[in-house]
């Protein structure tokens, strides 16, 4: 089942990335990936207002990035995508909006609160192996997740 999700709301409710961090978009999206690998799903992360509007070049195969156009917002980008789906049983919607998590209930999606979702995330570990060089021994990556970079590598050298 793939994942609608509010990217703002999602980071506000982490406890390793902040809404005041200039990359706090980016590192979701890494996230996003990991999570979208171990898990064999896609996702598609909304974020209000970026530089560029709609799909974004941090998208890859297993996330699809879009920021919404200074115009909207990422909740009417996402109830227009609710409402747009032909297939509305196969998503799974994650937001605190009560307007989105209502109009995805309405149209009977899974819809599931950012504090909730944020627990299936893992907290971003950057290893530093010259203050801990058996840091990186203790790293666990499914085989999925290996897959899944070396395909986004793949397609940012082709790109």
């Amino acid at each position: 089942m793939p994942y609608l999700i509010d990217g703002h709301n999602l980071i506000g409710q982490l406890p390793d990335i902040s809404l005041s961090d200039p990359n706090d978009e980016a590192k979701l999206v890494i996230k996003l990936v990991g999570f979208a690998a171990r898990k064999q799903v896609k996702c598609v992360v909304v974020f209000d207002r970026g530089i560029t509007a709609g799909r974004s070049r941090m998208s890859n195969s297993a996330v699809e990035v879009v920021f919404a156009p200074r115009s909207s917002s990422a909740d009417a980008i996402m109830i227009a995508r609710i409402e747009a789906t032909t297939d509305p049983s196969y998503w799974i919607v994650v937001s605190n909006d009560h307007a989105v998590l209502k109009r995805a209930h309405q149209r009977q999606m899974k819809a599931i609160k950012s504090s909730v979702f944020a627990r299936e995330l893992r907290p971003v570990q950057v290893i530093d192996k010259d203050a801990d060089p058996g840091a990186a021994e203790h790293v666990r990556v499914s085989p999925a997740e290996v897959e899944m970079w070396i395909q986004i590598f793949k397609e940012r050298r082709s790109g």
